[in-house]
């Protein structure tokens, strides 16, 4: 097959569980069949992406000039927007230049299927060209903002939450059903699509993880040391750690004082690094080049996320590292996991303190997670099975194969 793999985002670095999946699938399908990548993204010097021209038939990028979040011109932008039934996100990624160097290459070339990564994505896809697309959703994006509402204290970021909770809902709707096929990262989100979509037009395609990178080490843990992994510019991963910080961090060191939460992950903001200035406890680290060893050396991985979609693959490659996780049930929401099984959930304040107390003082125990959480991924989640998955959807879109009512272009 002649596949034209089209993201937005971009692929690197790889410093977000969206990009890991989508490089890893990408990759592995680049192994199988020509595969071209087309991307847009915030601009960056030097590029990284001139690191893929090797891996891929062709590389076509597009570095996009845009404002930082929550600055001067992106507030304006948004208020600018605010008389539009678009979603933000999409109004500031999605260009004119970057739909019409997308309709120019898909113009022509000759491509059999379009993998259109992200619904960000879907918002720069010329649909009257007729080219055969199948739609990857990494998350249920109205699913993330609804949270992001219910969560949220702040009345104007309530607000905001509220407006693209509800232009994101028609956004998603409206690509999903102008999709041939719809790829979804676990049966909750496939479930969430299916009350509008035939049952036959989306796909589960599973989270994966490199299980030759993320394994166990032969090193002590710190004893009372805990770790949160993932990128601190996105919501809800600081929504997480300050959540964790405030409410359930306190419990902990009433009971062990010496506990510590290192948080490592790239850009953390002003309330994060404020939670570290104010509790000693609190180590944030900004971005590393390798998050292997700060997991390794802690005794308890935890995810206490209370927004979210999709699945977290930061949660599969700290078990297949063999540590002892303590998640909320969002954080852990589409992953095959079972409670007491191969890994903890808690969704309050005291049960999740009390089950991470309990593991922080409990060497077998958290053995026995961390051998059972390795024995999970390692069983059917390598990044080669996965793409056999996605493949088989691709083939059959391209061949025509899927008896799925026709999606609607108008």
């Amino acid at each position: 097959m002649k596949i034209l793999w089209a993201k937005s985002g971009g692929l690197l670095p790889l410093d977000r569980g969206g990009k890991i999946r989508s490089f890893n699938i990408a990759s592995e399908l680049a192994r199988r069949h020509e595969v071209d990548l087309f991307m847009f993204y915030p601009s960056t010097t030097p590029d990284p992406h001139d690191q893929l021209r090797d891996r891929f038939a062709r590389v076509d990028c597009v570095p996009l000039d845009l404002p930082k979040r929550a600055s001067v011109p992106d507030t304006l932008a948004y208020a600018a927007n605010a008389a539009t039934t678009r979603p933000y996100q999409m109004r500031k990624y999605c260009r004119p230049a970057v739909q019409r160097r997308l309709r120019e290459l898909l113009s022509g070339e000759h491509y059999d299927v379009l993998l259109c990564d992200f619904l960000l994505t879907a918002g720069v896809v010329p649909w009257d060209l007729g080219t055969r697309t199948v739609l990857f959703t990494h998350n249920v994006e109205t699913t993330i903002w609804k949270r992001h509402f219910l969560v949220n204290k702040n009345p104007l970021w309530k607000l905001v939450a509220w407006r693209e909770y509800r232009t994101m809902a028609r956004a998603e709707r409206r690509f999903t059903e102008m999709a041939d096929h719809v790829l979804t990262v676990s049966d909750e989100d496939r479930g969430a699509f299916l009350e509008f979509l035939p049952e036959e037009k989306v796909t589960t395609v599973p989270t994966g993880v490199d299980l030759e990178y993320f394994k166990p080490a032969d090193k002590p843990q710190t004893a009372h040391s805990l770790v949160f992994t993932g990128s601190m510019d996105w919501l809800p991963n600081e929504d997480a750690i300050i959540y964790f910080s405030t409410e359930i961090l306190p419990l902990v060191q009433q009971r062990i004082p010496g506990v510590t939460l290192s948080v490592v992950g790239r850009k953390p903001g002003r309330k994060v690094i404020a939670l570290a200035e104010k509790n000693p406890a609190i180590r944030v680290t900004g971005a590393v080049a390798d998050i292997r060893p700060y997991v390794h050396e802690a005794a308890v991985y935890v995810v206490p996320l209370r927004i979210g979609g999709g699945t977290r693959i930061k949660i599969f490659e700290a078990m297949a590292m063999g540590s002892a996780v303590v998640s909320t049930s969002i954080g852990a929401e589409g992953l095959p996991v079972a409670d007491g099984k191969n890994l903890l959930l808690a969704d309050s304040p005291q049960d999740f303190a009390d089950r991470t107390v309990a593991l922080l003082t409990g060497p077998a125990e958290r053995q026995r997670l961390g051998l059972a959480a390795r024995a999970l991924v390692e069983s059917r989640y390598s990044w080669n099975e996965v793409t056999n998955v996605l493949e088989k959807v691709l083939t059959q879109v391209a061949e025509s194969n899927f008896s799925s009512m026709p999606s609607n272009r108008s």
